[in-house]
């Protein structure tokens, strides 16, 4: 990653926050759904996680994050309640096989509004928040269930 440092007119590290947005790593609902855009309505897929290449692509991109020195300038990850985002949001930002929250770790935040769709199809459906609590102690429910009521 080339630095934007000198390309700027002010010290930007004093006065901006760079936001990178992220999408999560292949899902069982994106195999599916290539295959038979019906098997989107599938309750099979419900809250669809990340397939094995969906880890694979992750942990490309922690490498990359981590080799870059980006990793160590992240001040928070917010993040879809949707298991893929979180599945990526952890593996790329949080520490790798470990549930403990660390100071050298940034803070990971699920936010409701960060879903991209709120309709009828199952892969788009969250689980409740007990359920994501339980399985991401890491990350900050917070702001998950502010606009839906399937807490």
């Amino acid at each position: 990653m080339e630095s934007i440092e000198g390309q700027l007119p002010y010290p930007w590290h004093q006065h901006c926050k760079i936001l990178h947005l992220v999408r999560h790593g292949q899902a069982l609902h994106n195999v599916e759904g290539d295959k038979n855009p019906g098997a989107l309505l599938s309750p099979n897929l419900f809250d669809a996680q990340l397939t094995p290449l969906g880890l694979i692509q992750v942990a490309k991109l922690r490498n990359e994050v981590h080799a870059s020195g980006l990793f160590n300038r992240i001040e928070l990850v917010v993040t879809s309640p949707l298991s893929r985002a979180m599945e990526t949001a952890s593996g790329c930002f949080g520490r790798e096989g470990e549930s403990a929250v660390s100071s050298s770790t940034p803070k990971i935040m699920a936010v409701e509004l960060c879903r991209d769709r709120l309709g009828v199809r199952p892969c788009d459906m969250r689980r409740k928040m007990s359920e994501c609590g339980s399985r991401f102690p890491w990350i900050d429910f917070s702001m998950a269930s502010i606009h839906n009521n399937y807490a």
